[in-house]
């Protein structure tokens, strides 16, 4: 887990298109899970929704970790 910097929240909040800047401001910067946090901490919650809520955030991860690598294979075939 690790906090986001300024500009990693103002890049998240404009992708969320958050259309009303006062609402958006926060106090404290978020933090935030990677992949590998997020398979950590499935280690040692115990409740199943807990579990079933961890194993959707792990599938999220892996189709966005699909949708980049297309992504770039894609741009690497359009640069040639």
């Amino acid at each position: 887990m690790f906090q986001l910097t300024k500009d990693e929240w103002n890049v998240l909040r404009s992708q969320i298109a958050t259309t009303n800047k006062d609402l958006s401001k926060v106090r404290f910067l978020p933090y935030v899970f990677t992949e590998h946090g997020v398979s950590m901490l499935s280690s040692v919650l115990n409740s199943e929704h807990a579990i079933g809520v961890n194993i959707n955030i792990m599938r999220a991860f892996v189709k966005l970790r699909h949708y980049v690598l297309s992504q770039s294979k894609d741009q690497q075939i359009a640069e040639l």
